[in-house]
């Protein structure tokens, strides 16, 4: 392999700093060639550019035509550009460059200092700012949200029949999806910068009144987060197999050819699991590990992940809801809101003004949840249509594996229509130089544009981790309100939750809607990444469960078994006992 994989992106010599922080909880492995091309440059940044400049933060002129510099690959993993995020921060008279810092990127000890340059103040942009600002800051309700919700639907609903088409067909399928990616992609930028207002606004109260806990136990238990709908369809699932003795004996078998005993069977309780499960494929199908990573398996394509969740879910009793859950944390909001109200009243107008319009801005979290539900179901058509290119060809000889596929670039879709015999030993090649990705560590900061060698790159399993001690805190960022003292239990894999059970830490290295699901199995969570609006934090105070992330190398330090104790609050998870 070459020290530089061959899709990567130039540096920007404008916006030098790039980061995985988030990126690494959207983009964990390395993006395979199709997915980068057609997913990513031809649909999602160039939305992620369109959002920044219809804010009024950037202007079209600032980002480069073939490369957006919202973000970057290297080594063929995903980047977010610090330097460009920052700009919020400094020309956005709403939130500092401190404060985006906190948010997106979490309390990590390496962040690259801010260095101004000379392009960066631009007063020119402040009116246009000054709308997006006050739209986010009196907006309850975005319709037209809701329309690509059902817009999205609507594309899952009308899948043709995949295996009908031919080559040119499925390919054609495909690239309907590019367009939209590009426009939701668009209103998704808008929401997550956003996400970040209220936050920002919530720290400042606190600050004021002496009460750092404001922002997050304001935020918590929100309601209409779509990203927490699979849970709790998950839940309502786990309580038919809790309730039926034949149900949860077929669990107890293991859910390895899970589903054929079911259909096998024909009793009334089989034959009603299955039509529920059935029908959450079909509304949340396109979730999965990794799910923003076209070659990457979803719920539909394994549905025993789904399972496997279900299988731990099914031992909470029955007063863990989710929605029982969420109930208790905006209640606490509720109530909180008006103790704070009254707190900041004495302090002035333009303080009481702020936090005002920073509890209708907290509205941007939901929103963004949902602008991204939206992303991944047209993520997944394009899938979909890939992976029965894939097969057929697989079949008939022309791809070694059918997941060769997803070594394709963008312009090579139609040629390999035309002729895939001539890319069967190119696309096996860099199939293999694409798994070699997959053993490597990328740097957490690129900084000043040096992007190093891949021979540089450390690899996995040689970090030389210290297991923490009896005593020894891990500071993170506080996620979620609330402490809560249980056995660590590291998980890596989301299809594969081990003996998780109710009352456990689950301790993880990043989160997505793959993650979520498990956290109705437990009484708390630990990430090794994340910042305040990531969305191991947001779904958390959806389902009200103490939350802590940013707390880095916690998989890794903290020994499987240990007594650990979460304070969502402070961000503090201290080891009380580790296994003898």
């Amino acid at each position: 392999m070459q020290d530089r994989w061959f899709t990567d992106w130039p540096p920007s010599p404008r916006w030098p700093h790039y980061t995985r922080s988030n990126a690494g909880e959207v983009l964990p492995t390395p993006a395979s060639p199709l997915g980068q091309q057609f997913t990513w440059e031809k649909g999602i940044c160039l939305g992620w550019r369109d959002g920044y400049v219809n804010e009024g933060v950037y202007e079209l002129e600032e980002f480069d035509e073939r490369y957006p510099e919202a973000c970057g690959f290297f080594g063929g993993y995903f980047y977010i550009n610090l330097s460009n995020v920052r700009m919020q921060g400094v020309r956005n008279p709403a939130v500092t460059v401190e404060q985006l810092d906190l948010a997106f990127f979490g309390d990590h000890p390496d962040v690259p200092p801010y260095t101004p340059h000379p392009d960066d103040d631009r007063p020119d942009l402040v009116p246009k700012i000054g709308e997006y600002l006050g739209w986010v800051m009196s907006t309850t309700a975005w319709p037209e949200f809701d329309e690509e919700k059902a817009q999205t639907i609507a594309l899952r609903a009308n899948r043709p029949d995949l295996a009908s088409l031919d080559d040119a067909g499925l390919v054609a399928y495909a690239r309907t999806t590019q367009p939209m990616l590009q426009k939701l992609f668009e209103s998704h930028t808008r929401t997550s910068s956003g996400s970040g207002i209220a936050p920002g606004i919530l720290f400042a109260v606190g600050q004021a009144i002496g009460d750092p806990t404001v922002p997050m136990k304001l935020v918590a238990g929100l309601g209409d987060v779509d990203s927490a709908e699979p849970s709790y369809a998950m839940w309502e699932l786990s309580r038919q197999v809790r309730a039926s003795a034949e149900l949860s004996a077929a669990f107890d078998d293991g859910v390895t050819g899970l589903l054929e005993r079911l259909r096998a069977s024909g009793s009334p309780d089989a034959t009603s699991f299955l039509a529920g499960f059935d029908q959450f494929l079909v509304d949340f199908g396109s979730r999965g590990p990794n799910e923003w990573e076209i070659s990457a398996d979803t719920w539909e394509l394994r549905p025993e992940l789904v399972l496997a969740i279900i299988d731990r879910v099914r031992f909470q009793s029955d007063d863990e809801s989710p929605r029982i859950r969420n109930q208790r944390r905006a209640e606490e909001r509720a109530a909180l809101t008006e103790e704070v109200r009254a707190r900041v009243a004495p302090l002035g107008e333009e303080l009481a003004g702020q936090f005002e319009a920073a509890l209708v801005a907290a509205n941007q979290l939901a929103f963004r949840e949902r602008t991204k539900t939206n992303i991944i179901r047209a993520v997944h058509e394009g899938r979909m249509a890939f992976r029965e290119l894939g097969r057929r060809h697989a079949e008939r000889g022309t791809l070694r594996d059918a997941r060769h596929v997803f070594m394709l670039l963008d312009d090579e879709l139609e040629p390999f229509v035309a002729d895939p015999a001539s890319f069967t030993d190119t696309l096996a090649q860099r199939y293999a130089d694409w798994l070699e990705l997959w053993d490597l560590i990328p740097p957490y900061f690129i900084v000043d544009g040096q992007v190093p060698p891949l021979s540089a790159y450390q690899r996995r399993g040689e970090s030389g981790a210290v297991a923490a001690v009896v005593g020894e805190v891990l500071q993170g960022v506080p996620g979620c309100p609330g402490t809560i003292t249980g056995r660590a239990r590291v998980v890596t894999d989301p299809g594969d939750p081990g003996d998780l059970s109710p009352g456990d830490i689950l301790v993880a290295p990043l989160t997505d809607p793959a993650w979520t699901p498990l956290f109705m199995a437990v009484g708390g969570v630990v990430v090794d990444v994340g910042g305040q609006i990531s969305h191991a934090i947001i779904v958390s105070r959806e389902l009200g469960l103490p939350c802590v992330v940013s707390a880095t190398g916690a998989t890794e330090r903290i020994p499987d078994g240990s007594l650990i104790e979460v304070n969502g609050d402070t961000g503090a998870v201290t080891v009380l006992e580790v296994p003898s």
